[in-house]
């Protein structure tokens, strides 16, 4: 079983920065299958980042650019830093691993 707790969601103008963490806990065997997905009002839940193979960093085209994912092995912790944000970016932001285990989502909107 895996736990994931998402937080750091907020309102923000056009322009700024948010940065999201997710607490990770349970039995990971990899941090490879962790990754950050968005579902935005009315549309499907779709991949912002993903931990691949070799330690690259999988973005969506959308994102590239703006928003880096890292993680802090001391603190079984993820992070998305999203920059220079745009309405589009609107949507509950959830943490994954493995496509199985979710957390609840955080809600990020971005609006002037």
């Amino acid at each position: 079983q895996v736990q994931l707790v998402e937080s750091g969601g907020g309102l923000v103008q056009p322009g700024g920065s948010l940065r999201l963490s997710c607490a990770v806990s349970g039995s990971i065997s990899s941090w490879l299958r962790v990754g950050w997905y968005r579902q935005a009002p009315g549309k499907q839940r779709d991949m912002g980042a993903e931990f691949t193979s070799g330690g690259i960093t999988s973005y969506a085209d959308s994102v590239k650019g703006r928003f880096t994912f890292s993680r802090d092995n001391t603190k079984n912790t993820v992070y998305l830093q999203m920059n220079r944000l745009k309405p589009e970016d609107t949507a509950v932001y959830y943490c994954s691993y493995g496509l199985i285990f979710w957390g609840q989502g955080t809600q990020v909107s971005v609006s002037s």
